[in-house]
């Protein structure tokens, strides 16, 4: 019984002395995984938040824009962090510049 568990020892040793690999090529499908979240998710991220501090940093006054409560208006007053919008007549509303989902220029202003 013993001449039985002898061998069975000897692999179980050589198999745990064995070399394990090279740990880049152990670690690569993490990096994989990171670099396709990096380009579906992350970067496309960060574009939209680029594009949408430079749409808040170029409204002005008389701009029609939609807010993120959905409030339709036009610009009556820009400051350094808030847009007056007028949404009807004698009816003026103060908001975030970061408020501001998107800006509709004046015909004259495109032309």
């Amino acid at each position: 019984m013993q001449t039985i568990l002898f061998p069975f020892f000897l692999a179980q040793a050589a198999t745990e002395a064995a070399p394990q690999g090279n740990a880049l090529m152990q670690f690569l499908p993490l990096i994989f995984i990171f670099v396709i979240f990096y380009f579906l998710l992350i970067r496309p991220q960060q574009k939209k938040q680029k594009d949408h501090a430079s749409l808040v940093a170029s409204v002005k006054t008389g701009d029609k824009v939609v807010t993120t409560a959905g409030i339709h208006g036009m610009i009556t007053n820009v400051s350094d962090s808030t847009v007056t919008v007028k949404v009807a007549d004698n009816v003026k509303i103060e908001f975030d510049k970061a408020s501001v989902v998107s800006v509709e220029r004046p015909k004259s202003a495109s032309a």
